[in-house]
């Protein structure tokens, strides 16, 4: 943890109000963030979340933690105290009871005669206090409370809210103050403060910090999160609750020395008296504890340090790196509100004030618009008794007085000060107000232009606040260049966040120049955990190496990435060559975690870098999609270029991604953006199809570079997209490739026709699609006709039906001991379909590999039914040949027969009318099989039953299967056994003891009447239950089953069948013309062709095609037109949809009442502002007539000082205290010093008397005026003045002169003197004595300005905005945060300052002398420093130094002589810019110097 400064706390606070101080801190840059932290992991978690500990474990861990680490505050002495209880009892100077404190404390000889000392008499125990809170009766779930010593380190509070209280860091912190006690607001504006409080805090994942109690600004803040709680939100807001421990009612119920889990608290206001109840809308309580009783306030230190401490964290989110901004919400308040506003404004946090809720609140908002100069302590006075009436009586003039210097201060940073008023325009909600609030406050820190740009987007991305980034930071005062968007554009990737992506797109990100190798591996660095692809990945990383290579990586990526789009498609990342592998990135025991890689280092490529990937585009949609964020993923897939192959793949993954996602919603997901894709494909594409049939259709069999050398129509397959695959478009090609060269137009008995007589080829009886083939003739024609797939589909059939009736043939009526001429036909004819399925298992035209080939073929269910029926043919024969067993052979082809009848069904797929009922009729057989098994166990069960109660030991296997199973079964469908009842019971035909193989057994019978003995009741019970079940629910059941499947199909079938076409059109484009068994000729053919002369397959061109370059740069061209048409007719149709237009129209109904009501409220603002003015001016003119008449009447002059003068008209009190982004922190109006009157003097506690700026001058009579007296104590006593105290030291001081070697004369003339001290010519500053100056009077300091042009790498001087851009040299000393002038005081007789000796080489001196004496001087005169003093004050003279010549030989002998002697110093040339973080004195030195060059500032 960060240690922490000690600085002074201001511990007076009203007990009606909240605390708020915060440090001087400064934003870091996040621009630049130099380490990303991941958290140290392994890549494939766990997809489920799971705790590491239980409840009762984590109850325990904190029972043994806190009362470790936290402490309570406990009195050790009893000292009785002048006051009485409530109750009237005696009590302790700590305010407890002599009950409440340990036996110790009461012992008389403990503390003998000392008095109560909180620091000696109070000390730290283990806290008593913490664990759950629940409040009773009002059903709130349990929240967390811990009781905490007032002394508890910050680190420490924050490590038990993050680590075992388990909260997320913020990415905001706002601190609620203002008044304690209930206060009245009206609806409209208490409804628009909880409504925008709680969004900011939703969306920006903010902590909300106050007091914590059940009163004023709390109980609001509490009350907007009760209002929250009940309706639905996405997540919890964090409501932490500071308040004090001994000013808590019903504490006791609190009080759990091993932890109340939960506790049980009461809210009881009736009983409070002068204590609080804690708010039961906050969900964290700290209560404070100072051992003390009743004392309000005690918390305001501690929630001062631990704001400051959360306030200087580092939040890294979605590689963001942030330090938390805080932001200081102010409702109403009195005068401990005003502290904390003015601690925070004057410690650089920005407030925001709202107007309307009363007392300060008010107050501030109603000056915020003024000059300062008009923020008068009479107008102050008028304001205080507007708004605080009753209480308007007790200030005093001092206070008022005290009250008009902090408004000043307050309303002069106008850049931290944000006033929310209901109505203004473009700040209709507070959350709005909150973050500009931020982002204006950040603009102001001092930065420079490009880095303060890119802070303020850091925030707006890190809070989610789109629009405030449209309305705030893209506006036309920046112009971004789209190289600096890149690092928030990963950031919004990263954290998914679809609207930057699109805001960054819309501002000139390119896609294909943002995408890098590795910009690629970061993004696959921080994949969601919780994805399937995340651990997909991690499991193929399980092998590799601690040093991980980014292409190795996308490697793996793409091995992955194959699995899910199938072996069709090739690997989308290739291997890489070791020649070209970049440096490896420690990857410390993570697979995919590299720790510290700035994201800005992705960028730092040089220009002439090759892009490492074929199409960045599809590289960010691939990496959207397999994270399953689907705004994201549209977005990208907007830009894509090959837009239909790219909504096809990212189906197919989220398919494949389904199949192993357990989660059902996730799947659902899943599936319901995998339809989306596919209609996106089937739109683009009936644009392309309604515009260029031809060209739509080349669409789908080009090769796709980017996807894997794989087509649309593949992908699609590969995805079964049944609704793309049964487009119209996509069907009339699959027509026309399997017409072949034949018109589509042929009627099929015209095919037949001249199938079995080919000479009518030359007829004219077919029609080819092309006139030249229309007019060739000769062999030309035969190929064009026989090679066509509907012929060779025909002719096959024809040639299969021959085999068939053939095969029939021989084993019905040819089937001889010796094969016959007809059974050797089969065999040949048979011997040809093997070799086809051999060609077809070996057909690889891809190169996918023998393993892949063999995959593919025996997916096909009717492949697997070929080579079944083929081996049982050979077993056949086999046997056939075999003379022993010539009778199998003949039955086992016997039912070879069967299948390859079944094998007609393959082949009928292609009629649109037998193709689905064949279609339906497999998906019955899958509900058959699940109905046999509900079968079997009411047939197992009966037929087991009744075979034991009608026979006796039936021991022959054949009879018992046929009792048991066979007879079962005969008898649902109405073969009922004739025994069962007895009544035909014939002993003939029975074998009593089951000795006749032909006969079963005889049941039990009587052997004297030879009747049945079993009892024909049960047998004919049990059969007419079997029957009941079996033949009426089961069958009934089947039935029902058959007709849902047959709905549920008949809706897609036509979708199968013209899916599943497809694969017989391919089929039989590849297969060879000549029909079995005249294919021979054809394999032998092929077999010369592929094995003696090695010539490879292709795939023909009308299923994958490969275009030239020019040709598919414009056919891709073409598609991304008519892609734009399509999301311009989504939109449209989006739009025309009534949910839309009714939502339209709710939307500009509430626009309207929206500003009707502002409209009125400016109205009636304004109208009271111009009676406002008008009774001023009526005041002030009455006044003047009077003075008149006075004067006239005495006859003479009046004074200069008497005469009033009107005022002048007032600034719109409702104008808005912003300043455009080139304004000053001062207003413009603001004359007097202000640096000079600051309340806190520098490095020390002392605060000055306020002075307003009205009584700044001397002139001006101030009669309280009566300010400190201070002078620092130096080591350096001899070389200083006395310290003032006495007026006898100061005697010897000869002021308005040159004092022996010191020169005490001011720059402005003569000063006066008073008790013989000096006084500041530019007036008051609220401190007399010389401060931290080492004289009374002037303190002259030189400032030389060294500047020298700032230059490029060609040495061509830089620019911007047409102006030169300077450069100036520069130091800071220790840990200060702004950067100096090497100036500052002289020793005596000294020409150069000591701070430019400690950066100068003492050889270098004297020429720097020569060159000051030739430098030019720009100022001279006054300085406003904080260290000035109504007696001391700093005047200097400013010298420019200017090499205008980057070879300039003194400019290289002063780089060359710049070292510092200190290691706490630093030196470096800064460019000149108005955010140059350097002190304000110097800035407006630096300013004067840039307008003396005409350069840029």
């Amino acid at each position: 943890m960060e240690s922490l400064t000690k600085r002074r706390q201001d511990q007076a606070s009203s007990k009606e109000e909240d605390g708020f101080g915060m440090q001087p801190r400064r934003v870091a840059n996040l621009a630049m963030v130099p380490n990303l932290q991941q958290s140290s992991i392994s890549l494939c978690r766990s997809r489920r979340p799971h705790c590491l500990f239980s409840s009762c474990e984590k109850q325990e861990n904190l029972s043994s933690w806190i009362p470790d680490n936290i402490k309570k505050k406990e009195c050790i002495h009893f000292v009785e105290s002048s006051k009485l209880s409530d109750a009237g009892k005696v009590v302790c100077e700590c305010g407890y009871p002599r009950e409440k404190h340990l036996e110790e404390a009461t012992w008389p000889h403990t503390f003998q005669g000392q008095e109560w000392d909180p620091k000696k008499h109070v000390r730290e125990m283990p806290t008593d206090a913490f664990g759950d809170i629940v409040f009773m009766g009002l059903g709130q779930k349990a929240g967390k409370y811990v009781r905490l010593s007032q002394d508890t380190p910050p680190s420490l509070i924050y490590q038990l809210m993050t680590q075992q209280w388990g909260l997320d860091a913020p990415n905001l912190l706002i601190s609620v103050t203002g008044g304690a006690k209930d206060f009245n607001m009206k609806p409209r504006l208490k409804s628009i403060f909880r409504r925008g409080l709680l969004k900011v805090a939703q969306t920006s994942g903010a902590w909300v910090i106050t007091g914590g109690s059940h009163t004023g600004v709390m109980k609001q803040v509490g009350e907007a999160v009760r209002q929250l709680s009940g309706s639905f939100c996405e997540r919890e807001v964090v409501t932490i609750g500071i308040a004090t421990w001994g000013a808590l009612h019903n504490r006791e119920s609190l009080i759990h020395p091993m932890g109340g889990f939960p506790a049980k608290y009461i809210m009881d206001e009736g009983g409070q008296g002068h204590l609080t109840c804690l708010d039961s809308n906050h969900s964290h309580f700290i209560l404070v504890d100072d051992g003390t009783h009743g004392r309000y306030g005690v918390e305001i230190p501690l929630r001062t340090k631990l704001e400051k401490f959360i306030s200087q964290q580092t939040k890294e989110r979605g590689g963001v790196a942030i330090k938390i901004p805080i932001v200081c919400v102010v409702l109403e308040g009195g005068p401990g509100t005003l502290n904390t506003i003015y601690n925070a404004i004057t410690n650089g946090t920005p407030c925001v004030v709202v107007e309307g809720s009363g007392r300060v609140a008010d107050v501030i908002a109603q000056v915020a618009g003024l000059p300062i100069s008009e923020i008068t302590i009479s107008l102050i006075q008028q304001k205080l008794s507007m708004f605080f009436q009753g209480m308007f009586e007790t200030f005093t003039e001092s206070k008022i007085v005290e009250w008009t210097k902090k408004i000043q201060d307050i309303v002069r940073r106008r850049q931290l000060l944000t006033v929310f008023r209901e109505g203004k325009d473009g700040q209709q909600d507070v959350d709005v107000a909150i973050l500009q609030a931020l982002l204006k406050a950040s603009w102001s820190l001092d930065h420079f232009g490009h880095e303060n740009w890119d802070q303020q987007l850091n925030l707006a991305v890190a809070w989610n606040r789109v629009d405030i980034a449209r309305s705030e930071i893209f506006t036309d005062e920046r112009q971004w260049k789209p190289s600096e968007l890149y690092p928030m554009m990963v950031a919004a990737l990263i954290t998914n966040k679809p609207e930057f992506v699109k805001l960054f797109l819309e501002n000139g990100v390119q896609l294909k120049e943002f995408v890098s190798q590795a910009t690629l591996f970061y993004l696959y660095q921080n994949l969601e955990p919780t994805c399937l692809f995340h651990c997909k990945l991690d499991k193929v990383l399980a092998g590799e190496p601690e040093r991980l290579d980014p292409s190795v990586l996308l490697q793996h990526v793409a091995q992955v990435l194959r699995e899910l789009l199938g072996d069709s498609t090739q690997p989308l990342y290739s291997r890489p060559h070791s020649s070209n592998r970049q440096h490896l990135l420690p990857v410390p025991s993570v697979k995919i975690s590299v720790q510290r890689v700035s994201r800005q280092s992705l960028y730092k490529r040089s220009s002439g870098q090759a892009t490492f990937t074929i199409d960045p585009v599809r590289d960010l949609l691939i990496w959207a999609i397999v994270q399953n964020h689907r705004e994201l993923a549209e977005i990208i897939w907007a830009q894509s270029q090959d837009c239909i192959a790219a909504a096809l793949a990212c189906s197919k993954i989220l398919k494949e991604l389904s199949k192993e996602e357990e989660d059902t919603d996730s799947l659902e997901e899943m599936l319901a953006l995998a339809d989306e894709y596919e209609q996106r494909a089937i739109g683009v594409f009936t644009e392309c199809y309604r515009k260029d049939e031809e060209s739509a259709q080349k669409l789908l069999v080009r090769v796709s570079e980017a996807w894997g050398r794989t087509t649309c129509l593949q992908l699609a397959l590969e995805a079964k997209d049944m609704k793309f695959m049964s487009h119209g478009g996509i069907q009339a090609y699959l027509t026309k490739v399997w017409w072949g060269r034949l018109s589509v137009d042929n009627g099929l008995w015209r095919v037949v026709l001249c199938m079995l007589f080919f000479p009518l080829l030359y007829t004219g009886l077919v029609s080819f699609r092309n006139r030249q083939q229309q007019a060739e003739g000769g062999l030309a024609r035969v190929r064009a006709f026989f090679s066509a797939p509907v012929v060779v589909f025909h002719m096959n059939i024809l040639s299969y039906f021959a085999f068939l009736c053939l095969f029939a043939y021989v084993l019905m009526v040819d089937f001889q001991p010796q094969p016959s001429s007809c059974e050797c036909l089969i065999y040949v004819w048979l011997f040809s379909l093997v070799c086809e399925e051999l060609r077809q298992l070996f057909y690889d035209p891809d190169g996918s590999g023998l393993r892949k080939a063999v995959l593919v073929y025996f997916s096909d269910f009717w492949n697997k039914l070929d080579v079944c029926a083929i081996l049982l043919f050979i077993a056949g024969l086999t046997c056939r040949l075999m003379p022993s067993l010539l009778y199998t052979g003949r039955v086992i082809l016997s039912l070879d027969f069967t299948m390859f009848c079944l094998r007609l069904m393959h082949i009928f797929t292609i009629s649109k009318t037998l193709g689905p009922k064949i279609i339906i009729v497999k998906r019955m057989m899958k509900d058959v099989f699940f109905f046999l098994f509900l079968l079997a166990v009411w047939v197992v069960s009966f037929g087991v039953a009744k075979q034991a109660i009608l026979i006796h030991n039936e021991r022959r296997v054949e009879w018992i299967f046929r009792g048991a199973v066979y007879h079962s079964y005969l008898t649902i469908f109405g073969q009922l056994p004739t025994y069962i009842d007895g009544v035909n019971f014939r002993p003939d035909q029975c074998s009593p003891n089951g000795t006749d193989p032909y006969k079963p057994k005889c049941p039990e019978i009587d052997q004297v009447r030879q009747e049945p003995v079993f009892p024909e009741w049960l047998t004919v019970l049990l059969l007419c239950l079997y029957l009941l079940f079996a033949n009426i629910l089961l069958l009934n059941l089947l039935i029902a089953m058959f007709n849902y499947t047959f709905q549920q199909v008949q809706e897609r079938t036509d979708q199968i069948w013209k899916f599943q076409r497809h694969n017989l059109i391919e089929e039989y484009q590849g297969r060879p013309p000549a029909p079995p068994p005249f294919i021979l000729l054809s394999h032998l053919h092929l077999f010369i062709k592929r094995v003696v002369l090695k010539i490879p397959a292709k795939r023909h061109k009308q299923f994958k095609n490969k275009l030239e370059k020019n040709e598919e740069a414009a056919l891709l061209s073409w598609e991304i037109y008519l892609k734009e048409n399509y999301l311009q007719e989504q939109q449209f149709q989006q739009k025309q949809r009534p949910e839309q237009k009714i939502q339209d129209v709710s939307d500009k109904v509430d626009t309207m009442v929206r500003l009707l009501e502002m409209a009125r409220l400016k109205q009636s603002g304004a109208v009271e502002q111009r009676l406002a003015s008008l009774e001023e001016q009526v005041a002030q003119t009455a006044t003047a007539l009077h003075w008149i008449v006075k004067a006239l009447r005495d006859s003479g002059f009046g004074s200069e000082e008497g005469v009033p003068t009107l005022a002048p008209q007032k600034a719109s009190v409702g104008r808005d205290p912003e300043l455009d982004s080139g304004s000053k922190a001062e207003d413009p109006g603001d004359a007097y010093h202000v640096n000079a009157r600051h309340l806190l003097y520098p490095s020390c506690s002392v605060l000055r008397f306020p002075v307003p700026n009205e009584k700044v001058p001397w002139e001006t009579e101030f009669l309280m005026y009566n300010p400190p007296f201070y002078t620092a104590d130096r080591k350096d006593r001899d070389l200083v003045d006395p310290a003032g105290d006495a007026l006898e030291p100061l005697s010897r001081i000869s002021y308005n002169s040159v004092d022996g070697p010191l020169d005490r004369r001011s720059f402005h003339g003569v000063y006066a003197v008073q008790d013989g001290l000096p006084l500041n010519p530019m007036g008051r500053t609220g401190l007399r004595g010389r401060g931290d100056l080492s004289y009374f009077g002037p303190n002259h300091t030189l400032q030389p300005v060294i500047t020298r042009w700032r230059r490029s790498l060609d040495g061509a001087i830089c620019r911007k905005n047409v102006k030169k851009m300077l450069e100036v040299l520069v130091v800071k000393r220790g840990p200060s945060e702004h950067w100096m002038l090497p100036g500052g005081s002289r020793e005596p007789g000294e020409m150069l300052p000591w701070k430019l000796k400690q950066v100068l080489r003492r050889e270098f001196w004297s020429s720097f002398e020569s060159l000051l004496t030739q430098g030019m001087e720009v100022y001279k005169g006054y300085m406003d420093d904080p260290r000035n003093t109504d007696n001391a004050w700093i005047e200097t003279v400013a010298v420019s130094i200017h090499f205008p010549d980057q070879s300039d030989v003194e400019l290289k002998r002063l780089n060359s002589h710049l070292h510092s002697c200190d290691e706490g110093m630093a030196i470096r040339w800064q460019v000149v810019d108005e955010r140059i973080s350097l002190y304000d004195d110097h800035k407006v030195i630096l300013q004067k110097v840039a307008a003396l060059f005409g350069a840029y500032y």
